[in-house]
Formats: structure tokens, C-alpha cells, sequence
């Protein structure tokens, strides 16, 4: 993260005080400084370490070009998560959250294009053609589902990691995202169990200022995130149009002009005709050692594929991926399930759950080019199982 999390900040916002000692939960011990006047106090030295690296990983999953679902339905966060999370154009649930989000998926699909559906009524005058009282209630449905779904509507697949505030209170997406595997980033206070979290920051989860400092923090590094991929794709383009133009002179510097093409045909000198030959061969011959050059110099600053693009693999079995040597999507489709699930195993004992037997095949699908074909596939599966 560009700024550092500092604890005076913190200590002002009030995110160190937690709970009742009465409601504590035993395994946030590790977590708290000590306990004054009947409350827990929450170790601030942790929670900056939590902040900078649960916003390295939002940085990273938000680079890799997948969506961070937040989850926030109390009355204080609601306000301040949709306004910050907005800014940064990522999906979010501020008001009840629709059983099956995300394990049922595809239903909650439906019911956003049901939105869009009749956004095109009202265009092409089908609307108009309907009684008041239909007219009435499809409107009445219109705004109930953009109530509900209107944040969401752009999030066209399961998300790449998701964001709690107060995990008591959302125990249901925790459980879905648990089920799923998917990343779990949240805000705990003393009263909760930290284990089911995979980026726990141990904060007051009730204070309107603490949770406004985390959410600035955290959609400060996913803003970050978003940066990189916008600069990296330009530096791409770039580098693929100066890579054309550049072929494209050297195809023009070799390629014989009209004038060198008749002279040919005016000599009758029998030994000027090998030359002519020579010349005309030359075009296509240029032709090939520049798509050549423009081929090579593409493979040498191509980086690594983006394998968070395959669904079931996030951030860390990337990595773990790459550092094995699969960095592409063509080594991952060639690659066996038992071998992956070896080389996961190997890196982290946390990740021996997963299961990678669809990933060569989605992998496949990456390396010849068939995105819509995959993401097809991926909206029907569900983690990444058929």
C-alpha cells in the first residue's frame, strides 16, 4: 500500500475498542492488548499489520481484473460502504442479503437480466403497450430488484474474494464464500470467531469512524490495484503498436518500388533477370523475418498469464503455480490434476484443498482464445466444479 497504516489514526477513530469481556470469543486472544472498565482492548500494532496485508492481496485480485464483493447490512456501515466502494466500481450487498447469492449464482443471474429486460421494455415502447395496472407493478418489481441487486448487476461471475463488516451479522455470505472457497476479507471484532476469515483485521465493528478508515484504507489499495492493470494494458498496447509500425517500416525498406519492378522489362540483357527475381522474392521474404522479429519480440516481453483468470485459482495458488514453472495457460491446460494438486500441496498446506481437476480444461479454453466459451462454462459451474 502507498500509505502506511498509521496507529495514532486508528487509536483516533476509536477501532481499538471491542466488546463486553462477558461476549468474548476466546480465539480473538491473540488479538487483544488488554481488557479496561469491563472491555476489550484491541492490539492496534496488529490490526495496522492486518490493514497493509489484506490491501496487498485486494490490491493483487483487483489487478488481476477479478471483482471484490463487500458486505455490509447495518444500519452504520451501509451508507459508508456503498459510497466508498462505489468510487472504485466494485459490486456490493447493503441491503439484505439474498440467500444464495453466491452458492446459487445463476438464479440471482436471472434476476438481474429480469432488470435489464425491462429497462429494454420501456425503450422499444413494449411498456406503454400494457395496462396501468401491469405497467404498475413491473414497475414496483423494477425497483425492488434494483433495491436488492442494482450494486451487483455489473458482477457477471462469482467474485474473486468478498469483504465483511461484522461477520456475526453476515454469517450466511461467510458460509457461501466458505463453501465455495472464495477469499474471505472481514472486519472482527472480540465477540467473533476469527478461523473461518482468511484475512482477519481486528477492529471495532460497530463505530461509524472505524469502519470509515478501514473501508478508506482497503478501497485505497484496490484503487491501486485497478491503476496497475489500466497502465499495465496501455504499456501492452503500446508496445504492440510500436512493434507493428516497426515491422511494418522494415516490410516498406525492403520491399522493391514500381520503378525497380519495371526495370526489368525494359533490359533485354538476359543476366539482369536472376536480380529482378531476386527483388520480387524480397517482399515476401521481409514479410516473414518481420512477422518473425514482431513474434520474438513479443514471446520475450510477454509476461506470465493471468491463471487467476481460471476459476478456483486465486492469488496465492497463482503464484505457487508460477513458481513451479506453470505460468501459462497452455503448461496449466498440458499439466495434470495430480500433479497441480502436488505442487498446491507442496507450497502451502492450506491450499491442499482445492480441487484443480477442471483447471487444465478451463485452461484450454484460455490458450485457444475462447474467453466467451470459458465464461460460459464458469457461470454455470460453481467454483470452478461442474
Amino acid at each position: 500500500m502507498a500509505k502506511k497504516v498509521e496507529v495514532k489514526e486508528l487509536l483516533n477513530a476509536g477501532v481499538h475498542f471491542g466488546h463486553l469481556t462477558r461476549k468474548w470469543n476466546p480465539n480473538m486472544a491473540p488479538y487483544i492488548y488488554m481488557e479496561r472498565n469491563g472491555i476489550h482492548v484491541i492490539n492496534l500494532y496488529k490490526t495496522a499489520a492486518k490493514i497493509e496485508e489484506a490491501g496487498e492481496a485486494l490490491k493483487k485480485i483487483a489487478a488481476s481484473g477479478r471483482k471484490i464483493l463487500f458486505v455490509a447490512t447495518k444500519k452504520q456501515a451501509k451508507d459508508i460502504v456503498s459510497d466508498k466502494v462505489a468510487k472504485v466500481n466494485m459490486p456490493y450487498i447493503t441491503e439484505r442479503w439474498p440467500g444464495g447469492m453466491l452458492t446459487n449464482f445463476v438464479t440471482i443471474r436471472k434476476a438481474v437480466k429480469k432488470m435489464a429486460s425491462i429497462d429494454r421494455m420501456k425503450k422499444d415502447g413494449t411498456f406503454n403497450t400494457l395496462s396501468k395496472k401491469e405497467r404498475l407493478q413491473v414497475d414496483r418489481l423494477r425497483a425492488k430488484l434494483e433495491k436488492n441487486l442494482g450494486s451487483i448487476s455489473d458482477m457477471t461471475r462469482l467474485p474473486g474474494a468478498i469483504f465483511v463488516v461484522d461477520i456475526m451479522r453476515e454469517n450466511i455470505a461467510v458460509k457461501e464464500a466458505q463453501k465455495l472457497k472464495i477469499p474471505i476479507f472481514a472486519m472482527v471484532d472480540t465477540n467473533s470467531d476469527p478461523r473461518p476469515i482468511d484475512f482477519v483485521i481486528p477492529s471495532n465493528d460497530d463505530a461509524s469512524k472505524s469502519i470509515e478508515i478501514i473501508m478508506s484504507k482497503v478501497t485505497d489499495a484496490v484503487a491501486e490495484g485497478l491503476a496497475e492493470r489500466k497502465s499495465e494494458k496501455q504499456a501492452e498496447k503500446a508496445a504492440e503498436e510500436s512493434a507493428e509500425s516497426q515491422a511494418e517500416k522494415e516490410v516498406k525498406e525492403k520491399q522493391p518500388t514500381e520503378e525497380a519492378k519495371a526495370e526489368p522489362q525494359v533490359e533485354k540483357a538476359p543476366k539482369k533477370e536472376p536480380k529482378a527475381d531476386k527483388k520480387v522474392e524480397a517482399a515476401p521474404v521481409a514479410k516473414e523475418e518481420a512477422t518473425a522479429e514482431k513474434a520474438s519480440k513479443k514471446a520475450a516481453s510477454k509476461d506470465p498469464d493471468n491463471l487467476t483468470k481460471i476459476e478456483g485459482i486465486g492469488p496465492k495458488a497463482a503464484e505457487a503455480l508460477v513458481a513451479a514453472g506453470v505460468d501459462t495457460y497452455d503448461k496449466l491446460a498440458k499439466s495434470k490434476a495430480e500433479k497441480i494438486k502436488e505442487i498446491l500441496t507442496e507450497a502451502s498446506s492450506r491450499m491442499a484443498h482445492l480441487d484443480p481437476t477442471s483447471w487444465p480444461k478451463q485452461a484450454k479454453m484460455a490458450a485457444d482464445g475462447k474467453w466467451d466459451a470459458l465464461k460460459e462454462w464458469q457461470d454455470k459451474a460453481k467454483a470452478g466444479v461442474e
